[in-house]
């Protein structure tokens, strides 16, 4: 039987794998930033002693000197850190490429590096115990699916993906339960976690209007209409109390 041009044609299409997802591509000759920082006014919370009795390996860490919590981290000037400052509105309907480089989690000193995580939803986040003792990561998350992973000190790397955004994702050690952190996962790359310093910078923002969101586990949120033109470089403060 002869094939027609058409058929072929037809054929041809119907052998053609499907197309991928058209990824938003900032132009750089366009593109701005936000930077800025978050300070605290008031008086800290004075660092808590945690226990670690129930754990010799732990406490044989820290000697006499127990670690010691403190969820106000302030630097010099009142710089507030571990905040996670991100992008809440103004990116609608674009899609975003997802990073081949992992978030990182360590277990180090009993205790999980850094508070604070942030990441793109499908990015991988890598799990590493550096401790002489036998861990547990289970976060949980309201949207996304729930994993409970223990980790002893020969194991090697967890690697795991939040398919959905969600902000904030708890973090807790069913092994020891003083341990915590936080993980906000977005559809987009334009996030920061705050140094003691208080400071951040999101870059390569496309020209637009947005609402930018300063997240603290204790002080709670704080919200802030922000422009940024062609080219242009926006400072922002966010102060918690």
């Amino acid at each position: 039987m002869r094939t027609t041009p058409i058929v072929l044609l037809a054929l041809l299409v119907g052998c053609a794998p499907p197309k991928g997802p058209d990824f938003f591509v900032v132009d750089p000759a366009t593109a701005g930033e936000i930077r800025g920082d978050v300070v605290f006014s008031g008086p800290a919370d004075a660092a808590v002693a945690v226990d670690m009795e129930q754990d010799p390996g732990c406490q044989k860490l820290y000697g006499k000197d127990p670690k010691r919590e403190q969820l106000i981290v302030t630097g010099e000037g009142g710089g507030l850190g571990n905040v996670f400052v991100y992008v809440k509105q103004g990116l609608e309907g674009k899609k975003f490429a997802v990073p081949t480089n992992s978030a990182r989690i360590e277990q180090k000193g009993c205790w999980f590096e850094p508070r604070v995580v942030g990441m793109q939803a499908g990015q991988t986040v890598e799990v590493i115990n550096a401790d002489p003792v036998t861990h547990n990561i289970h976060p949980e998350p309201r949207l996304n699916r729930e994993w409970n992973q223990s980790q002893a000190p020969e194991d090697g790397p967890l690697k795991r993906k939040f398919s959905l955004p969600e902000v904030m994702i708890r973090v807790k050690c069913n092994v020891h339960r003083w341990m915590r952190a936080w993980v906000g996962v977005l559809e987009h790359p334009y996030f920061a976690v705050t140094g003691k310093d208080g400071k951040f910078v999101l870059k390569n923002l496309p020209p637009g209007d947005y609402t930018l969101v300063a997240w603290h586990e204790k002080l709670g949120e704080r919200e802030a209409a922000v422009k940024v033109g062609p080219r242009g470089t926006v400072d922002q403060r966010f102060e918690m109390k």
